[in-house]
């Protein structure tokens, strides 16, 4: 999918429902929120945090709450998208017809206002403890400089590394584990990284 550089080729792309997020744009725009595009869609900020966006698919459009799981919905008309969603909700259309100024703009208050409270949905840090297998303990005795850059790599890199070397089941196969992570690890990098920017 071709990226969009703007708010109105956003609209211009999804011609189908262009009156609708046209009309949408402009209640939102009536608010003190900032107009922004992220992730190739049009997104909406008070002091730099992500209040409300816009969305276009085949069958339906809508605006996203960014921490809709906050607002009161006395009339029942978000949804949530995906179950593991915890903050997010959407409140969806099928057609210009659907849309009341006069409550989208109170939900899009709420949200502002709620955000300004700091009401939002922190995500979790595994706070789990790193077990250092002993074989890597033992390495880090004969080479202090590896240990060193062990302790400088991020907790999920030095992760990834415990677990390949706990993973293996034979003493032989950790050894040659460490030696073949020795050279990421003193170049501060992990174990998985060269998969990640694919």
């Amino acid at each position: 999918m071709k990226k969009v550089s703007s708010v109105e080729e956003y609209i211009e792309k999804n011609a189908h429902f262009s009156k609708a997020l046209s009309l949408l744009r402009d209640i939102i725009n009536s608010t003190e929120l900032e107009e922004t595009l992220k992730w190739s869609a049009p997104v909406y900020t008070v002091d730099g945090k992500n209040v409300v966006g816009l969305g276009a698919f085949k069958n339906h459009f809508g605006i996203w709450f960014f921490n809709g799981v906050f607002l009161k919905d006395e009339h029942n008309v978000l949804v949530n998208a995906q179950e593991k969603t915890k903050a997010l909700r959407q409140m969806r259309f099928t057609s210009i017809d659907e849309i009341d100024k006069n409550l989208v703009l109170a939900y899009v208050k709420e949200a502002i206002e709620n955000q300004k409270l700091g009401k939002e949905i922190k995500p979790k840090r595994n706070t789990k403890a790193i077990e250092i297998p002993s074989e890597l303990k033992t390495a880090f005795a004969s080479n202090s400089e590896l240990q060193t850059k062990f302790k400088e790599l991020t907790p999920g890199k030095q992760g990834e590394y415990c677990s390949y070397i706990s993973e293996a089941k034979r003493e032989a196969t950790k050894i040659s584990r460490i030696e073949k992570i020795t050279p990421l690890i003193m170049k501060g990098v992990g174990l998985h990284d060269k998969y990640k920017n694919c």
